[in-house]
C-alpha cells in the first residue's frame, strides 16, 4: 500500500474509531434518559451547529426542531437547554430543590474557583447567600436607608450630565459611576469620587470583562477550556482583568482589617470579617478570606455592571422611541413635578413608565443565556431523566421572548406590561433575575436604582441624538454570556 494510501486508511480507521466511541457513550445514557437533540462530533460536539457570536440565538433556533426542552453537546459535555417560560418555570420553581445547583461554566470556575454566591455549590453556597442577603438587607437593601443612597447619587449624576452642555458623549461610564457607587457604599463602605482615577480603572476593568465574557471567546473557553486556557487570545485579558479587581479587593480587605470594630460594622467587609472571627475555631467554616473576596467581587461587578448596562439600552431604546420618552415625561410632570427628586413610592401612580422600564428589561435581555444551573441528583424531568450533575442552562432569553407570554415579543412594546385601562400589568414570564432558588440576590436594589436613575434623568433632561432615530440600532453588538450593547452618544438638553 503507498504510504498516502496507508495514511489515509489509518486516519480513516481512528475517526470510525472515534464516531464509535461517540456513539457507544451516548447510547449508554439509554432511551428516555436525556432529552433528544442533534447528533454531534467527537470532542467538539455540536459546536459547528452553533455561531459562537450568537449563541444563544443558535440554541433558540435548535428548539425550534427539537423541542424546547433538549440536549446539545457542548464540546464533549452533554447540556439541556430549557427553552420556553413553561419549562423553565416548572424546573426552577415546581422542581428548584432538583435544579438548584450551579452548573459548569469554566469562565466562573476559573474566576471565582468555587467561591462566592455565583459559583458556589452545596453548603458553602447555602451560608454564603444566606449571610450576604441578611447582611445586605441590614444594610438598607429594599428600605428608605438605600433609596436616600440611590438618590443622592441620583443628584451627583445630573450634576455630573450637566457638565456635558448639551454636547455628544457616549454615557456609558457616566452610567457605571453612578451605579457601582451604590454597591460600593454597602461593600466598601464609602462613595469615590467621580474623577478618582482608580475608580475609573476598576469600571473600565469590569466594563471590559464583561465585554470579553460576551465575545465568541469567552464562549469557546467555556466550551474547550483545557485548550484556549493554553492558548494566548483576548480570553487571557479578561482573567487579568479580574485579578486586578479581585487584588483591590484584598487591598480593601486589609484596610477594613485593621480598622474594624465589630460592634459598629460599616460594610458588608466588615459584617464579614466579623464573621470570620467568630468562626475562627470552626476548621470547615465557609468565613475565610478566599470566600471574602470572591463574595465582594461577586457583589461590586454585578451590582455595577447589569444595572449600568441595562441603563444603557434603555436610553438607546428611547432615543428610537421619542413618542414613549415623551409620555414619560408627561407622566413624570404630573406625579413627580421638577421640585422633588423622585421616590420608589411615585412608581405606584406611574404604571407607563414602570412598563417601559419592564419592557427594556425584556427587550434588552441582558443575560440571554441565563447563568446554568446544575441536577442535585437523578431528575424526572417530563418524559425524560436527567442524570445528577448534568449542566442544565434555562433560556431566560427564550422566556423573555415567549410569544405565548409576549404578544409581540420581538418588538419594544411598554403595553407588554399594561392592561386596557394603562394600569401595570405584571407577567410572570418577566424573569431578567431568573427565577427560583437561584434568582439574583441584587433584584430589589436594581428594580429601585432603575425606575430612580431613570426617571431622575428623565425629570432633567430631553434626550437627543445626533443621527435619525430610524437608524439606531438597538440589537446587542454581541450575544454571548451577556447582550453587549453597541456604542452610541446622545445629547442632553436641559428641561
Amino acid at each position: 500500500m503507498e504510504p498516502l494510501g496507508a495514511t489515509s486508511f489509518l486516519l480513516a480507521v481512528c475517526v470510525v474509531c472515534l464516531m464509535f466511541s461517540w456513539a457507544r457513550a451516548r447510547a449508554k445514557l439509554g432511551p428516555g434518559k436525556l432529552p433528544p437533540g442533534p447528533v454531534g462530533l467527537p470532542f467538539i460536539g455540536n459546536m459547528l451547529q452553533l455561531n459562537s457570536k450568537k449563541m444563544f440565538t443558535s440554541l433558540i433556533q435548535l428548539s425550534e426542531k427539537y423541542g424546547p426542552v433538549y440536549t446539545i453537546h457542548l464540546g464533549p459535555e452533554p447540556v439541556v437547554i430549557l427553552c420556553s417560560y413553561d419549562v423553565v418555570k416548572e424546573a426552577l420553581n415546581d422542581q428548584g430543590e432538583e435544579f438548584g445547583a450551579r452548573g459548569s461554566m469554566p469562565l466562573l470556575e476559573k474566576i471565582n474557583r468555587g467561591h462566592g454566591v455565583i459559583s458556589a455549590n452545596g453548603e458553602r453556597w447555602k451560608q454564603l447567600r444566606r449571610f450576604s442577603l441578611m447582611t445586605l438587607r441590614n444594610f438598607g437593601m429594599g428600605k428608605r436607608s438605600i433609596e436616600e443612597r440611590i438618590q443622592e447619587e441620583a443628584a451627583f449624576l445630573v450634576e455630573d450630565l450637566r457638565k456635558t452642555q448639551g454636547l455628544p458623549f457616549d454615557p456609558t461610564f457616566f452610567l457605571s459611576r453612578a451605579v457601582s457607587n451604590v454597591i460600593c457604599s454597602v461593600v466598601f463602605g464609602r462613595r469615590f469620587d467621580y474623577e478618582d482615577k482608580k475608580f475609573l480603572y476598576l469600571l473600565n476593568l469590569l466594563h471590559d470583562t464583561f465585554r470579553l465574557f460576551s465575545s465568541a471567546w469567552g464562549q469557546l473557553y467555556n466550551v474547550f477550556p483545557n485548550i484556549l486556557g493554553r492558548l494566548p487570545g483576548p480570553h487571557q485579558q479578561l482573567f487579568k482583568n479580574v485579578r486586578q479587581v479581585q487584588e483591590f479587593v484584598e487591598e480593601r480587605v486589609k484596610i477594613h482589617q485593621e480598622i474594624l470594630d465589630p460592634n459598629c460594622p460599616g460594610s458588608f467587609i466588615d459584617c464579614f470579617l466579623t464573621k470570620m472571627n467568630q468562626e475562627k475555631g470552626n476548621p470547615t467554616s465557609e468565613f475565610h478570606t478566599e470566600g471574602l473576596v470572591v463574595t465582594t467581587f461577586d457583589l461590586f461587578s454585578a451590582g455595577t455592571e447589569t444595572v449600568s448596562t441595562t441603563l444603557r439600552f434603555g436610553l438607546m431604546i428611547l432615543l428610537k422611541h421619542r413618542d414613549v420618552e415623551d409620555k414619560i415625561h408627561e407622566e413624570i410632570d404630573r406625579v413627580i413635578g421638577r421640585n422633588r427628586c423622585p421616590a420608589i413610592n411615585d412608581r405606584n401612580n406611574m404604571p407607563y413608565t414602570d412598563a417601559v422600564i419592564h419592557e427594556i428589561q425584556r427587550y434588552s435581555d441582558i443575560v440571554p443565556m441565563g447563568v446554568p444551573h446544575a441536577a442535585t441528583k437523578d431528575i424526572h424531568f417530563r418524559s425524560y431523566v436527567i442524570p445528577k450533575g448534568t449542566t442544565v442552562f434555562p433560556m431566560l432569553s427564550a422566556v423573555l421572548h415567549d410569544p405565548k407570554q409576549f404578544k409581540s415579543a420581538s418588538t419594544f412594546n411598554p403595553g407588554h406590561f399594561l392592561d386596557d385601562k394603562g394600569n401595570f400589568k405584571r407577567n410572570d414570564a418577566f424573569m431578567p433575575f431568573s427565577t427560583g432558588r437561584r434568582i439574583c440576590l441584587g433584584e430589589g436594589l436594581a428594580k429601585m436604582e432603575l425606575f430612580l436613575y431613570l426617571t431622575t434623568i428623565l425629570q432633567n433632561f430631553n434626550l437627543k441624538c445626533a443621527s435619525d432615530p430610524k437608524d439606531i440600532d438597538p440589537t446587542p453588538l454581541m450575544s454571548g454570556f451577556g447582550n453587549y450593547p453597541r456604542p452610541y452618544q446622545l445629547s442632553l438638553l436641559p428641561r
